[in-house]
């Protein structure tokens, strides 16, 4: 590829429109164009970053037993209506109308789909274990797409489906594509963390998020430093008290509060610090009041708690309700005398003699003990962890916080659509069997965008070999200059027939300009073939990740070339 004759319409200044890093740098390198909120125009250097991470995924699917297929963008609103998500999914469920006035939508995801196609064709245990993926473009109608790649309307994901017998057999399904995710990712060169996660829209009993380790990431994830666990902050897990606290239980106080209206506005009693403290939020599950006990200096983790009472809709109760659960104004709420639900945390369990709201104007409660004062319903794990807090896991590890970006996410599902849209099997004594299903999905385009996000300076993007556009760079200085120009050529050339994906720089163009496209574009190896080191022999090999400088002669940058890319493809 010359560069003079390819399409890499660079820019120097930053779009106004481009919030995160990578959607700034795909625009400036001249990877995408928008063409609507949310929809984009992938040119060749995104096309081919793009194309890099769907062959590592295929190869690592069909290595895993996967089949590729590859199913209808378009899907009748009648399998969304069975598996009951037609209206459940929401507003970003693009639906449309035919000609024959019949309801279809876009596919966000094909869960539905490939459950009738199996439906149809699997009749026998015989048939089964089965997993098909496909790549594909899907489109779901965000309601405020942002970030470029990152959180678009329409995208390119693969997404696989696993059918197996019993739950045994789908446990194995799904070590499969975790170990195959694994080293997609590790292929891809990213920094990566497989993080346990909470199941949401799509169902099923258990997932695990693959996040790329990014300061812009959107989740926070945590993860332990002596050992292997690592979870998404709404499904990671806070270890109870060692042992309760052993104090003599004092009396009852109140304390005149006047100008602190809750403990998230600092300590109501001086001297009194928020881990002795306990805040009581009011919240409304399905329609019910449920007060959810916290220690002052935790957060309440919704999701969790969503899961542990089993709703539908889970809310931060308003101004009114708060003040009729607690007959006091917000901000002065706590458990002792109310006649609702009271969930704890874990945290909670074990203290004594703590400070709580009083349920009055002004004033809280100092002495306050459990069974004494008030009865709590159930005590579960329902806040976030932070920086510090023991694994839950290992007996000798801390967590420690991350900022992730989602770039995959495998499902057990279990029945949840092979019940919907009843889609079964003869097992070997001819009974009729529900199949077990998982998912797994894959962002590519973001999976690009998220390499980028990790993988930045100021002068532009940094590639990992496995995925950049193009391997190496040769930049002619002077393509004026016959014995610049024929020796630029022949090591583009050679670079070639080692089977080097090789991009020559022959522009006529001043050499400053040229390296500062090289660097934007982030290519990982450039050669750099100038006339005063030419006549000592000498070509010059950067590697943009570094910096490092090398005078080498041709043959060796060639040779230096093919074995940097060896070594990194074959990780």
């Amino acid at each position: 590829m010359r560069y003079s004759q390819y399409f890499i319409p660079t820019v120097k200044e930053t779009p106004s429109d481009a919030e995160v890093v990578s959607h700034q740098l795909m625009l400036r390198a001249g990877m995408i164009r928008k063409l609507a909120s949310g929809i984009y125009n992938y040119l060749p250097l995104g096309l081919r970053a793009i194309r890099k991470v769907e062959n590592i995924v295929r190869e690592e699917m069909n290595r895993a037993g996967a089949i590729e297929i590859l199913m209808p963008a378009v899907q009748p609103a009648e399998l969304w209506q069975e598996s009951e998500r037609w209206e459940q999914y929401g507003r970003e469920l693009l639906r449309f109308r035919d000609r024959k006035d019949a309801e279809f939508c876009m596919g966000p995801t094909h869960e539905e789909v490939v459950t009738d196609l199996v439906r149809r064709e699997v009749k026998s245990y015989r048939q089964l274990p089965l997993n098909l993926y496909q790549i594909q473009g899907k489109f779901r109608d965000e309601i405020r797409p942002r970030f470029g790649l990152m959180r678009g309307r329409e995208f390119i994901m693969k997404d696989a489906y696993s059918f197996d017998v019993n739950e045994a057999a789908a446990d194995l399904s799904y070590d499969k594509m975790y170990r195959a995710y694994r080293r997609i990712f590790e292929r891809c060169g990213l920094r990566f963390r497989a993080v346990e996660a909470d199941t949401g829209s799509i169902g099923g009993s258990w997932s695990h998020e693959f996040m790329v380790l990014a300061e812009s990431g959107e989740d926070a994830i945590v993860s332990c430093g002596s050992c292997e666990y690592a979870a998404n902050v709404e499904k990671a897990e806070a270890r109870g008290p060692a042992a309760a606290v052993h104090a003599e239980p004092r009396r009852l106080e109140l304390g005149a509060t006047p100008h602190t209206r809750s403990i998230g506005g600092g300590s109501p009693l001086p001297g009194v610090q928020p881990s002795a403290m306990v805040k009581s939020l009011v919240l409304i599950a399905d329609n019910e009041p449920v007060v959810a006990l916290l220690r002052g200096d935790h957060e309440l983790n919704e999701i969790k708690l969503k899961n542990l009472l089993g709703c539908a809709v889970l809310e931060m109760a308003g101004d009114e309700i708060v003040t009729r659960v607690t007959d006091a104004p917000v901000g002065f709420a706590g458990p002792v005398g109310l006649k609702v639900r009271i969930v704890a945390d874990l945290a909670v369990q074990g203290m004594r003699n703590f400070v709580t709201g009083g349920n009055a104007g002004d004033l809280h409660l100092k002495n306050v003990n459990m069974e004494r004062d008030f009865t709590v319903s159930r005590f579960a794990d329902i806040r976030n962890v932070v920086h510090g807090d023991p694994c839950p896991r290992c007996d000798s590890g801390a967590l420690e916080m991350w900022r992730g970006i989602e770039v995959g996410h495998v499902f057990k599902l279990g029945t949840k659509y092979s019940k919907a849209l009843h889609a079964t099997y003869l097992d070997a004594e001819g009974k009729e069997q529900t199949i077990f299903m998982g998912c797994y999905g894959i962002g590519i385009g973001r999976t690009v965008a998220a390499c980028i996000e990790q993988n930045n300076d100021a002068n532009g993007i940094i590639f990992p070999i496995p995925i950049a556009p193009f391997q190496c760079i040769v930049s002619a200085l002077n393509v004026k200059d016959d014995a610049v120009r024929a020796a630029a050529e022949d090591i583009y050339f050679r670079l070639i027939e080692e089977g080097i994906e090789v991009l020559l720089d022959d522009r006529d163009e001043r050499p400053g300009f040229k390296f500062k496209d090289a660097d934007l574009i982030g290519i990982p190896l450039r050669i750099v073939v100038g006339g005063k080191n030419l006549a000592e022999g000498k070509v010059e090999l950067k590697h943009r990740r570094s910096g490092e400088v090398e005078l080498l002669a041709p043959d060796e940058a060639v040779a230096k070339v093919k074995g940097m890319v060896a070594e990194a493809l074959a990780q």
